[in-house]
């Protein structure tokens, strides 16, 4: 994974480029979503900055407009779960794929050479540039499939 500094800096570089002010509450929210490994709900992540943060001074509005920023810039990426909302992870990791539990919202991360290399060869029998991608598998997880969910 990309250090953190590299992170913030390109953070940075961003506001700049936007005009916008680096703010302790954007660097707090970076930093969480960098620090813990998962996928989570602006409401979870405004939590945890709070947790962390607990003299800051931060609403719930400043974590959705920070994310969204942030995503724009590729420093997180969500996984849309349509009317419940999205789910934040730090961008720029190694690339991986998702299994989503439709019952329990649980995400498993996988990488698979074999996929990834089908994938390649598929765009290529079109005469297709990939530039990018994402998988996303949607099923029911072992534990909810155990309890009958």
């Amino acid at each position: 994974m990309v250090p953190y500094e590299s992170l913030l800096q390109e953070l940075k570089n961003a506001l700049k480029r936007r005009k916008l002010k680096f703010t302790k509450q954007r660097e707090a929210i970076l930093q969480t979503l960098f620090e813990n490994e998962g996928h989570f709900s602006p409401e979870e992540i405004y939590g945890m900055v709070k947790s962390s943060y607990p003299d800051m001074k931060i609403g719930i509005a400043t974590v959705y407009r920070s994310l969204s920023l942030l995503e724009e810039e590729k420093l997180v990426e969500s996984i849309s779960f349509g009317k419940e909302g999205k789910r934040y992870e730090i961008g720029m990791k190694k690339h991986h794929d998702h299994l989503i539990c439709t019952v329990c919202g649980e995400i498993t991360e996988f990488c698979d050479e074999t996929i990834e290399k089908q994938q390649e060869r598929v765009a290529e029998s079109f005469d297709f540039e990939m530039t990018d991608h994402s998988m996303r598998i949607y099923g029911i997880c072992s534990k909810c499939r155990k309890h009958g969910k």
